[in-house]
């Protein structure tokens, strides 16, 4: 999705400097331009005196704040780490194979449900495919122990997916969650 997102935000972006630039250009250059055009020379102003009286100025300040939120939100969007969409695994005889990283975390997803404990896992990859590192949610169950949990989640589940995809390492992060349990009620 964040890939349609930038291509529009370009493409009007683009848009947009090319009508400015050209109407700047052909009003600089002093070149016929028809009645509705707003710069006709120069030294032409783009709001009269009368005009700007009739400008609500609230709605252009409303207008450039939220532009400027949108720019943001987007520039933000473009730093964040995507997930790497393969992670290249050693096969050890001087050639690679590539495994999908949506793979790896269905994987990972599918062993760490299977835990006693938990009742559902979430896992994300990211970093650089030659160096990956995976977020996992585990929501427990009432009856889990989180010590327990994390170090089966450790010593089975992280360990299985290091080794099949042959990384020496990958780091992970944790987060343990409780499921709520409706109350009981007592007679």
């Amino acid at each position: 999705m964040l890939r349609g997102v930038n291509r529009v935000v370009l493409g009007l972006t683009g848009a947009v400097l090319v009508c400015a630039g050209g109407a700047v250009l052909v009003a600089g250059l002093d070149l016929g331009v028809p009645s509705w055009w707003p710069w006709r020379g120069p030294d032409a102003v783009l709001l009269t005196d009368s005009a700007r009286r009739r400008v609500a100025w609230a709605a252009v300040i409303a207008v450039l704040a939220v532009l400027v939120l949108l720019s943001l939100w987007w520039l933000v969007a473009q730093l964040r780490r995507p997930r790497p969409p393969e992670v290249l695994v050693d096969s050890r005889d001087g050639d690679g194979a590539s495994l999908r990283g949506r793979a790896l975390e269905g994987a990972m997803e599918a062993e760490a449900e299977a835990l006693d404990g938990v009742s559902r896992a979430r896992v994300r990859l990211a970093g650089r495919r030659t160096a990956p590192s995976a977020r996992v949610s585990l929501l427990l169950e009432p009856h889990a122990s989180p010590d327990e949990t994390l170090a089966r989640l450790r010593d089975g589940t992280l360990k299985h997916a290091r080794e099949s995809a042959g990384l020496p390492r990958l780091p992970t992060e944790a987060h343990l969650r409780a499921a709520r349990q409706p109350a009981r009620r007592v007679t």
